[in-house]
């Protein structure tokens, strides 16, 4: 019977079967398909400086709108903001639907919480308070398998790998994982050169709040102080050489810095503002407008 209907409609049935034939045979992602967007470390090292935002909100939609704004990349902070593991998820998500990068901050540079945050696949991490080059080297090693680390091995079942997805996930992960050491205690300051020589930490980010507060001057974050040894951890980490061993310098614009300030100081990364801040100003002003006339 098939034969007689193949004879009468010869060319009907053989377009059919020839449209089929793709799902005759297993679809493999292209590598394209993983790697069409730049990662952070690719754009630094293309000389490119970067313009972040801190999310403390954890909210999805202020991740995508700052991301299609045009924020380089959003830091969701694990650290001071109220979201979990499952939170910061959706963030990246949303972050990576904008065409932006993300960077998770965690509350403790501890193993636990590395393995945790690196397998949602984020484009980098931020450990805060690092105070010793043992300290950044333990970071770093958060970040590696072994032997080169000590993080768990799930990499076949999670995010970071595309759950699997991809096959060339082993050879790339270092490369494409920016990691970033936070200096914000004249103990950090101290032992800067140790930290910035650690192999494998890319970027040192300065902490000016708790640097000052470390000094005993919370409340007076422009004291020549705490200018003074800003300017001294600046410099040993520009005088440091990316592309042999040395580390890109991140900051946080404050009222003492404006970001146009920290780029002209020769910044790599630059984070502007906090989500809740910007929203809090912006109400702020919307409420004055309406009742004051201001």
């Amino acid at each position: 019977m098939f034969s007689r209907i193949f004879r009468r409609f010869p060319s009907t049935v053989t377009s059919v079967l020839h449209r089929a034939q793709p799902l005759l045979t297993k679809p493999v992602p292209s590598m394209a398909f993983f790697s069409s967007q730049r990662s952070l470390k690719t754009r630094l090292r293309e000389g490119e400086n970067l313009y972040g935002l801190f999310l403390l909100s954890f909210s999805p939609e202020m991740a995508e709108i700052a991301s299609y704004a045009g924020y380089d990349f959003i830091v969701v902070d694990m650290e001071h903001g109220a979201g979990g593991v499952r939170e910061a998820l959706n963030c990246i998500r949303a972050v990576e639907a904008a065409g932006s990068s993300t960077v998770l901050r965690v509350p403790d540079n501890c193993q636990a919480w590395t393995k945790k945050a690196l397998d949602l696949g984020p484009d980098g991490i931020m450990f805060p308070m690092i105070e010793t080059g043992k300290a950044a080297s333990d970071a770093v090693s958060y970040c590696r398998y072994r032997p080169e680390g000590i993080r768990g091995c799930a990499y076949t079942i999670v995010r970071d790998s595309k759950f699997g997805f991809d096959e060339e996930y082993l050879r790339n992960y270092t490369d494409q994982l920016l990691i970033m050491c936070q200096i914000e205690s004249e103990e950090g300051v101290k032992n800067v050169k140790d930290i910035v020589a650690v192999d494998g930490m890319d970027c040192v980010m300065m902490g000016p709040r708790d640097l000052s507060a470390s000094l005993g001057l919370l409340h007076d974050p422009g004291n020549a102080k705490v200018k003074s040894l800003m300017r001294a951890a600046e410099t040993a980490v520009l005088d440091s050489d990316p592309a042999n061993g040395g580390a890109y310098l991140a900051g946080m614009a404050t009222a003492q810095d404006k970001p146009v300030d920290l780029r002209l100081r020769g910044y790599h990364m630059i984070i502007g503002a906090t989500d809740v801040p910007l929203f809090k100003k912006a109400v702020v002003d919307d409420v004055n407008s309406f009742k004051f006339g201001s």
